[in-house]
């Protein structure tokens, strides 16, 4: 097996996909100011400061504003505290170690959307994921590609899904992408989902990202 590195930054490349056009702005320039609080966590339910956003976990999973220490185990970098953005959020059940992150940023001024260009980004991210994985745990690696789909979350003008799954030391493992838009701000999530006999896990995050809603201050 390849020595694993650090999973693909999906939200990067996601904003890297995004055209822009050259005039005018659809959008005032908004700066994320990291000094202010993400939010605040009680009874495993978040409410965004930085960001108005709110979700819920069951009792079983664990919410924090710092990333906890088995995500370096599954290919994911610490962010930097010199990092001009910074992931809001991580929901992780730390006995099987499926975990979601979600993380929101002011979009582009000069930047388009619409659900047909979402769901058009997150799956042109799908070759260079699969190229990653076989770097990291070897070119023979077997990587199913599941659908692209339009999902909608509470609050939210466009929404599109797309993962891929594999097999890594007898763990099947779905490792998804959630790219979505609500002006003025994109929103990214990721998770992964570890297969353990008995776990209600994918259940568990159906309900978590059904808890997900942007609200207006």
């Amino acid at each position: 097996m390849a020595k694993k590195k650090s999973l693909i930054g999906i939200s990067l490349i996601l904003a890297l996909l995004i055209g822009c056009a050259t005039s005018p702005p659809l959008r005032p320039v908004l700066r994320e100011d990291i000094k202010v609080p993400a939010g605040t966590i009680e009874r495993n339910q978040f409410s965004g400061i930085r960001y108005s956003f709110k979700i819920s976990a069951p009792p079983n999973w664990k919410m924090s504003t710092e990333p906890p220490d088995f995500l370096s185990e599954l290919g994911y970098d610490k962010p930097s505290a010199e990092q001009k953005e910074q992931t809001e959020l991580y929901i992780f059940n730390p006995i099987t170690k499926s975990n979601i992150q979600i993380d929101l940023t002011p979009a582009n001024p000069y930047s388009e959307f619409s659900q047909q260009l979402q769901e058009s980004r997150v799956t042109r991210v799908t070759n260079s994921l699969v190229e990653e994985l076989r770097q990291d745990y070897g070119k023979d690696l077997r990587v199913d590609e599941g659908p692209t789909e339009a999902i909608s979350l509470k609050g939210v003008q466009y929404a599109a899904k797309k993962y891929v799954s594999y097999t890594v030391d007898g763990v099947k493992r779905e490792q998804g992408w959630i790219y979505a838009f609500t002006e003025p701000y994109q929103i990214f999530i990721l998770y992964m989902l570890l297969e353990k006999e008995g776990s209600s896990d994918r259940q568990d995050m159906d309900k978590i990202l059904g808890s997900f809603e942007v609200f207006s201050k």
